[in-house]
């Protein structure tokens, strides 16, 4: 009888993968940094011509000027601007501690260069009160040492080695391509920054609206330390000064309050800085106030310009620190009012230009008794709202500063301080009126609220410069905070799809029979390890050291009871008998839904082999789903697939239900197994 041969089992071709990677070949660094240079390093007139139109940007612009179409609104933006610009700039000197004619000499340059430079059609560039308060901090707090010169030459001379040193790390960070250094700078933390700092100016402008003579604060604590200076001091106060003070700042918010109301009406702002000057000036002048009431008046103002000298090299170890966070926010504010307004009409800047050019605004006028320059908010938004076009409004508004150093400068003599003060205090309601803004804030994000009052604070009651460190420092944390302790939740899934979402924001989800589906929103690195073991044994209720420790507990009661259950059984003659039921686990897979995480590192991707592991042990499975490339390589790299990756198609899924399918499906065929050896 012929024997039958077993039938043969026939073999299913394995299915080609959904996605298949593309093969990337990376060419060596060293073949990728010599094409580089010697791309850099080649010499021919097209590349020399490129060189110098993206160095000086007024090349490429000025050749296509159209001149009927933009030189109105270049000439009336720029010459409004010119006017705020002057009064500002004598008034910002106060925040500096340096002469009158230093400010305006520090907008004429900044002005210039800016025009040759920079990439933005609007951005103004000069004084700024948050820059002239920095400056005048350091100012105070170094000491006089090795200069053969009175108290102004000292201050200046600090200011322009501050104001080198400022440009030469700006220059740098454009060189290294370290613009990246201002995405640290949270929009909250800036706000909260400012608005400290504004609060700052306030109080150091305040004596001289009540024209006390209180020396200024040097260290920690201004605000606190010259509030309780000015009150101890309050029945010294100059009446004539007090009276002018009320006098300006009436008339500058009223200015304020109708430019505002009726800027659809008014085709061109309200010169309200150029009027008060101009009438106070007079005032003071033919009625003597300094003579008659020792009002503070601004002085001498010499006209033209000084020979250039180069700033004191023996200062700069000692101003090194300080210029750092000078370049930073002078950076920071630039390049954000020049996204910011160039978006609003239309064209590109580029930042590392923009980082070049405040470079050179504060590192060439240093030479010329200069000091620290930035774009400044509230003249960019006058020159945008009068119809500047280009650069040249730039070159307009330092052509008004050159009149007043040229001729008009003597004037100003019988200025008084306290006006300056009132100009100072008014431009600072913009960001005192943020204060108002603080419900809303919390309302929208309790965390950005917490952020903006904590740089607010630390500003204002300690000081400039650990303001911006505590609140750079403080919205890191945050965000730290935020990726160790992220949303967690179990999914479930949405009827007769293949969609799963979380169960606890979502109603009528049906969570998959005997799998647990978790999603953990944040990556997975050292810091947060812990947090995202802790949060899955929670969701899932079953802790795998736990679970076997109690298992082998039970086992080993279970052995006691056999040994107890013999001994009555030969004591009873075979009557008693004992058993221990065995606790089964209402589930038997966990998928984990990483498409919330973006990236692991050696740590995550060791706390998923463990994960493995350890459930592996109590009879549960870990699968994965939704992961992107960056953890596919980092898992493979780790050899969490095994040894050629080939547990890959059994650990990883492209999608949630697609996993829980595999889960489901394993099951029934382990069980169907089971039962086929049982009979």
């Amino acid at each position: 009888m012929p024997t039958q041969s077993a039938p043969r089992r026939k073999t299913t071709p394995a299915l080609p993968p959904l996605l298949e990677r593309r093969v990337r070949q990376r060419q060596p660094q060293m073949s990728v940094l010599k094409s580089k240079l010697k791309q850099r390093a080649a010499c021919s007139v097209p590349c020399v011509r490129a060189t110098l139109s993206g160095f000086f940007p007024v090349v490429r612009w000025l050749p296509k000027y159209k001149l009927q179409e933009y030189v109105w609104g270049d000439l009336m933006s720029g010459l409004i601007v010119g006017i705020i610009l002057v009064p500002q700039a004598i008034a910002y000197c106060l925040l500096a501690g340096v002469e009158p004619i230093y400010g305006l000499y520090t907008s004429f340059f900044a002005n210039i260069i800016y025009f040759f430079m920079g990439t933005s059609r609007h951005v103004s560039v000069g004084i700024f009160s948050l820059m002239s308060l920095m400056v005048g901090q350091v100012i105070d707090h170094v000491e006089l040492l090795g200069l053969q010169c009175g108290k102004e030459c000292y201050a200046i001379s600090i200011a322009a080695a501050l104001t080198f040193l400022a440009g030469i790390y700006q220059v740098m960070m454009a060189v290294f391509r370290l613009g990246f250094v201002s995405v640290y700078l949270s929009g909250p933390m800036l706000d909260g920054f400012a608005t400290g700092a504004s609060f700052t100016i306030l109080t150091v402008q305040a004596k001289y609206l009540l024209g006390l003579k209180i020396p200024r604060h040097q260290g920690y604590g201004t605000v606190i330390v010259t509030w309780i200076n000015i009150f101890s001091n309050i029945h010294k106060t100059n009446v004539c000064d007090l009276i002018t003070s009320a006098i300006c700042i009436s008339t500058l918010l009223a200015g304020k309050e109708i430019q505002e109301r009726y800027k659809d009406r008014l085709k061109i702002p309200i010169p309200t800085e150029l009027i008060v000057v101009a009438g106070a000036t007079l005032a003071s002048h033919f009625g003597d106030l300094n003579g008659h009431y020792g009002s503070s008046v601004s002085g001498h103002i010499p006209t033209g310009f000084v020979m250039p000298k180069v700033p004191s090299f023996d200062l700069m170890p000692r101003v090194a620190l300080d210029a750092i966070p000078l370049a930073v926010i002078s950076f920071a504010f630039t390049v954000s009012l020049s996204e910011m307004f160039a978006k609003k009409n239309g064209y590109t800047v580029r930042p590392n230009q923009e980082m070049l050019a405040i470079g050179f605004c504060n590192i060439i006028p240093s030479f010329f008794y200069c000091f620290t320059t930035s774009a400044a908010l509230a003249k960019t938004m006058v020159k945008d709202s009068t119809g500047c076009q280009t650069q040249v409004s730039s070159l307009v508004s330092a052509l008004v500063v050159l009149l007043v150093l040229l001729f008009f400068a003597p004037f100003f003599y019988a200025l008084q301080k306290c006006v300056l003060a009132c100009i100072i205090i008014v431009s600072l309601r913009g960001a005192l009126r943020k204060f108002r803004d603080v419900p809303a804030k919390w309302r929208a994000s309790r965390n950005d609220a917490i952020v903006w009052l904590v740089a607010m604070a630390a500003t204002a009651l300690i000081s400039v410069e650990l303001g911006l460190l505590v609140g750079i420092v403080f919205s890191m944390l945050c965000i730290i905070f935020k990726t160790q302790n992220p949303k967690v939740s179990l999914l479930g899934r949405v009827s007769d799809s293949d969609l799963y979402e979380d169960m606890e924001e979502y109603k009528n989800l049906t969570p998959p029979s005997r799998v647990h589906v978790f999603r953990f929103q944040s990556p997975l690195y050292y810091a947060n390890k812990d947090s995202f073991l802790k949060s899955l044994y929670r969701a899932v209720g079953v802790e795998p050291f736990l679970e076997l420790t109690r298992r082998k507990k039970a086992e080993k009661a279970r052995d006691m009871a056999a040994k107890q259950a013999n001994a009555a059984e030969h004591k009873n003659n075979g009557k008693v008998s004992t058993g221990l039921v065995h606790r089964e686990l209402d589930f038997h897979t966990i998928v984990l839904d990483c498409s919330a995480i973006p990236f692991i590192d050696t740590t995550g991707m060791a706390t998923f082999k463990g994960l493995v592991k350890d459930y592996k042990e109590i009879g549960v499975s870990v699968l994965l789903a939704n992961c992107n490339t960056s953890v596919i390589d980092a898992l493979k790299k780790g050899a969490f697939f095994g040894k050629n990756d080939r547990d890959m198609a059994s650990l990883l899924f492209y999608t949630v239900h697609a996993a829980v399918l595999h889960a489901n499906g394993r099951t029934v065929k382990s069980q169907y197994l089971l039962h086929a050896v049982s009979r």
